[in-house]
């Protein structure tokens, strides 16, 4: 799928995103809908992140375009609100304080730590089973260099801080980030 939404696109997925969230906290349900736009049935990877007057409060995600980007959107917002072992689930009554990021990304691709873009690139970190991702946003908030950038996202995957210099496979993507 290529990146670049159109702005109405963009709040199309915003939208689908809120009723997903907030249907499912309020009444259990993730409402039937078809996006105005086709380019949001296409398969897309994306992750969800949910923000609380500032502060995370859940972020979800794919990395592999299985699904159309919409159907991605829906379960990411669903799962973010209620899945994310971090934090408690979003009650009905945190729905309206809520705030939505939506961050589409493009395929996985094998990177070598050199050429980490900082701001540019999210990073996955993989050995063994572990595995752990960063969005490109996170480098960016933080302040991080290139390798508190590896070292972070290492720590993420459960990972010794320096294991990106010794085996990890790195994985590098792009991310069309926005938000309400």
């Amino acid at each position: 799928m290529g990146l670049y939404l159109t702005k109405d696109e963009r709040r199309e997925l915003l939208e689908i995103a809120r009723r997903a969230a907030a249907s499912y906290v309020k009444e259990g349900k993730v409402p039937g809908e078809r996006p105005g736009s086709p380019k949001l049935s296409e398969p897309g990877a994306a992750f969800v992140t949910l923000t609380h007057r500032g502060r995370l409060r859940g972020c979800i995600g794919y990395t592999e375009a299985t699904s159309p980007l919409y159907r991605t959107v829906q379960e990411c917002a669903v799962a973010a609100a209620t899945e994310d072992p971090r934090f408690s689930p979003v009650k009905p009554g945190e729905i309206r304080e809520i705030r939505i990021e939506i961050s589409v990304l493009t395929p996985l691709v094998p990177i070598r730590p050199e050429d980490i873009e900082i701001g540019v690139h999210g990073l996955m970190v993989r050995k063994g089973s572990l595995r752990g991702l960063l969005l490109p946003q996170v480098a960016t908030e933080y302040g991080w260099d290139r390798r508190a950038f590896l070292s972070n996202t290492c720590r993420k995957a459960g990972l010794p801080a320096d294991e990106w210099e010794k085996g990890a496979e790195l994985f590098s993507f792009t991310a069309e980030v926005f938000g309400e």
